[in-house]
């Protein structure tokens, strides 16, 4: 085998490109699947205690509580 030769660097090249690929592949999947954690999920209770305010379900004072513990 020649370990020096011209098709050394094309080996070099395609292992990178294989570490990438699966390294991408493994971001997306915790991206997509740790959506219920962080930012969003305050956002989405936000959201939600919104709309139970807006529906009327709960009054000033408890809106007013339940936003100061989502911040």
């Amino acid at each position: 085998m020649m370990w020096n030769g011209p098709m050394m660097g094309w080996m070099w090249i395609w292992s990178l490109l294989g570490l990438v690929v699966l390294v991408g592949l493994i971001w997306a999947m915790f991206r997509l699947t740790d959506r219920e954690r962080g930012p969003a999920a305050s956002a989405s209770a936000r959201r939600i205690l919104d709309e139970r305010y807006a529906r009327g379900e709960i009054d000033d004072e408890e809106y007013r509580r339940r936003r100061g513990s989502l911040a």
